[in-house]
């Protein structure tokens, strides 16, 4: 997985990550102490010119990314994807810690940026993992790495086939499944979310497909006043997130 920027290298390089390869703008300006930690960790070093480095982006970068548009800042480097785990690994880790499991489920959610801020949100919230589907929902990318701010490396992701049937798999482990949507019977902070849970959030246009939203124990919602129908997915996720640590330590 390619990143870019000089935050983003020199971050990933204090964090100490499994970096592959980096390749620098020539001539840039305060390189040195990119090459310097780099060295430390030997982590291989490639000094190139913008052109090179144009055509590495174009080559490596996710698909369909518009790259005139990208600000690498003369920097980019190549880092290990991210390592994903089973939704029982999930489990057992909250058991080792010896606390309630509290896992968030991602339904279809297409945008790299709310993936990537809800990931950064579950992780400061000390969520125990994220699931995401394979199919029809994005992935972990380069956006989502960038906008997570080095989240990845300190929250559990698992990815699985069909996301209704791993919920009642989780259900068969003692988790209730709360989902959000707008046209939820219950206010969010008047529902009761302590417990093993798990938090369904959906996606940014359609919410919570039906089969997903049958397979939830109970669905909240967030109060809207004004013209405003809907929250922004990671809003909505960072919102009801925090609400379940209210209770879970109140």
């Amino acid at each position: 997985m390619l990143i870019y920027g000089w935050h983003t290298v020199n971050g990933a390089l204090d964090r100490g990550e499994n970096i592959n390869k980096i390749w620098i703008e020539k001539d840039l300006k305060n390189s040195f102490e990119i090459i310097k930690k780099a060295k430390e960790l030997n982590v291989p070093v490639s000094v190139v010119d913008y052109h090179k480095l144009n055509s590495i982006l174009n080559e490596k970068i996710t698909p369909n990314t518009d790259t005139k548009k990208i600000n690498h800042q003369g920097i980019a480097a190549d880092v290990a994807p991210v390592k994903y785990i089973s939704y029982e690994d999930i489990l057992n880790i909250a058991a080792e810690k010896n606390q309630e499991p509290f896992i968030v489920l991602l339904d279809s959610i297409e945008d790299p940026v709310n993936i990537g801020a809800i990931i950064r949100t579950a992780c400061a919230a000390g969520v125990h993992g994220i699931i995401i589907p394979k199919d029809r929902a994005c992935q972990i990318t380069d956006v989502v790495y960038r906008v997570a701010v080095g989240a990845l490396n300190f929250i559990n992701i698992a990815r699985v086939t069909n996301l209704a049937d791993t919920m009642k798999e989780l259900k068969k482990h003692g988790l209730w499944l709360i989902g959000a949507d707008s046209n939820g019977k219950e206010l969010y902070y008047k529902a009761n979310l302590k417990g093993p849970v798990g938090l369904v959030i959906g996606s940014e246009g359609k919410g919570l497909r039906e089969l997903v939203k049958k397979n939830c124990d109970f669905i909240v919602k967030i109060p809207m006043f004004n013209q405003i129908s809907s929250l922004n997915a990671s809003i909505a996720a960072g919102i009801l997130i925090y609400e379940i640590v209210r209770q879970r330590n109140g």
